[in-house]
């Protein structure tokens, strides 16, 4: 072989593997924390059918979409509040085209499984006296905290409780809360209340859907990604029925947007 050969073997080598590097099947993903338990588990089945492999980052929506701006290298981000996405796309951080409405999420009182409180009083049950800190997400960056706020004002109780109030970072936090003893009761997301890790440690009563506005949720492809095609593909198996049966299992729903 001559050396203009051997060079040019060379160069070859390099171009595949910086292309492959480039091109490595892999994605990551930011994800509002009522996520963490439902979407590993899509994650997981993603990667057995397709040998891609889906990291994930969970934390509030509000703060996520501020990391996006300021260039936080996600390739999807998915939000617990369908507006987040939107204003993304409006502002060039996102495809518009792709912005898909998964699912509505849902609140729930929640408390340890030896408290004495009578969860199904609803929300009024926060006025008891032995009650003495409720958790909520933080309302100012997290769409679970504004349903709970909103929740609460319904039933002309937020005056009469905010200052029992103990706000969590993300409704994860929330929920870490009230297993650690930080909190007597606190405003969850369903989904948390029936991840495999709270069965047997917690109980909860589902706030009603009349009390707030929809969480509706919502994913959208980011114009950062530097793999587009392969998060496109992890979209449209967000949309097949065995990945909308497996969010249900979690408590989310499915209404238009």
């Amino acid at each position: 072989m001559t050396t203009v050969l051997r060079r040019l073997a060379i160069i070859l080598i390099i171009v595949l593997f910086v292309s492959n590097a480039f091109a490595a099947d892999e994605i990551l993903v930011a994800a509002a924390s009522d996520l963490q338990f439902a979407l590993p588990e899509l994650a997981q089945k993603f990667e057995q059918q397709t040998g891609v492999k889906v990291n994930l980052t969970f934390g509030s929506s509000g703060n996520f979409t501020n990391q996006i701006r300021n260039g936080a290298p996600f390739d999807l981000f998915f939000s617990a509040d369908l507006n987040y996405p939107r204003q993304l796309a409006a502002d060039g951080f996102a495809d518009p085209a792709t912005l898909y409405h998964y699912a509505d999420g849902k609140i729930v009182l929640w408390a340890p499984i030896a408290s004495t409180l009578d969860l199904h009083q609803g929300l009024k049950v926060l006025l008891q006296p032995d009650v003495h800190k409720v958790s909520i997400a933080n309302p100012v960056h997290a769409p679970y905290g504004r349903a709970a706020v909103a929740a609460l004002q319904h039933e002309n109780l937020y005056e009469k409780v905010e200052a029992k109030l103990v706000l969590g970072e993300n409704i994860s936090q929330t929920a870490q809360f009230v297993q650690s003893g930080n909190a007597d009761v606190g405003i969850i997301a369903l989904s948390l209340a029936l991840a495999p890790s709270a069965q047997g440690k917690g109980k909860y009563f589902v706030v009603p859907a009349a009390d707030y506005a929809a969480i509706q949720q919502g994913v959208i492809l980011l114009k950062s990604s530097f793999h587009k095609s392969i998060a496109v593909k992890f979209l449209d198996f967000l949309k097949t029925p065995e990945s909308r049966a497996s969010l249900a299992r979690f408590g989310f729903s499915f209404s238009q947007p």
